[in-house]
């Protein structure tokens, strides 16, 4: 009867046990596969990058499991929108029009453009600098646009490429004095090239966040909870290292947590005297 009887008891435990284990979340969640180092196929299969290990840990620490799903970022923010995701986990600039229709965090990374240089060039501390100079950039990006805007104001040539990678190795090979790109990609570029390093730094202002639907504010407020203390703790900052080989600015949205939450400034803030800890 013994064994009979420990059976029972086994059943019983499961049974027990069974609604816990249902209460396991997931939650659906969106970035852009081939925003390198934020986002980039693995050789072992799937995605890693920043945004990739900064997914999967706020999730550990929710309790959660996190489908991490790698698509083309233009249908990204229409699929939220849509219930398709839960949240979006890509680096989505914060800007005015987007906060009118989405519920943001608050930033976690600045957003800003940086120039690359070979490594043995004199650097660059002021945009007057390059006056004369070739500055290579990815054809349509954001970078573009914004370097022919000025050229008849610094006096500089650009010169635009399929990828920022081709723009890059314009750089290295002396077709072009400087690259500009989004602050992180440079970062990454420099890592991985020895030929060239980080020069002159252009802030924008602006930040990344994650985006929610409006009238999700409270899993917003679990997942910022978080993020604040992935910035107290040193997280983001260690993830930053990691990615970018570059640690961030004091100050810098990667290592300074708000208060409220969303961002100060945008439509979605909440300041209801939430003050961010690592509990």
């Amino acid at each position: 009867m013994t064994p009979l009887l420990n059976l029972g008891a086994l059943a019983i435990a499961l049974t027990l046990s069974a609604p816990a284990l249902a209460e396991t979340r997931t939650f659906n969640v969106a970035l852009d596969g081939t925003f390198a180092p934020h986002a980039m196929p693995s050789l072992s299969g799937g995605v890693e990058g920043f945004n990739v290990d900064l997914a999967n840990e706020i999730g550990t620490r929710m309790g959660a499991e996190m489908n991490i799903v790698a698509t083309q970022f233009s249908g990204i923010l229409p699929a939220l929108a849509a219930g398709t995701y839960d949240f979006v986990v890509a680096p989505v600039t914060i800007t005015e029009e987007r906060a009118e229709n989405l519920l943001f965090s608050e930033g976690y990374l600045n957003t800003d453009f940086q120039f690359v240089i070979a490594a043995d060039a004199d650097d660059i501390t002021d945009l007057a600098d390059l006056e004369g100079q070739v500055i290579a950039v990815n054809k349509g990006s954001v970078y573009d646009n914004w370097a022919r805007g000025l050229e008849d104001e610094i006096g500089w040539t650009v010169e635009s490429y399929g990828t920022n990678s081709d723009a890059v190795q314009a750089v290295v090979s002396g077709r072009a004095f400087a690259n500009v790109a989004g602050n992180t990609v440079s970062a990454w570029a420099a890592k991985q090239n020895p030929a060239i390093k980080l020069s002159y730094l252009h802030s924008t202002g602006l930040v990344w966040g994650m985006p929610f639907r409006k009238g999700d504010e409270d899993l917003r407020a679990e997942v910022e909870a978080i993020i604040e203390c992935m910035k107290i703790d040193g997280t983001i900052a260690a993830l930053s290292e990691k990615w970018f080989g570059t640690a961030p600015a004091e100050g810098s949205a990667a290592v300074t947590p708000v208060a409220g939450f969303g961002q100060p400034g945008f439509n979605g803030y909440l300041d209801n005297g939430h003050t961010p800890a690592c509990n």
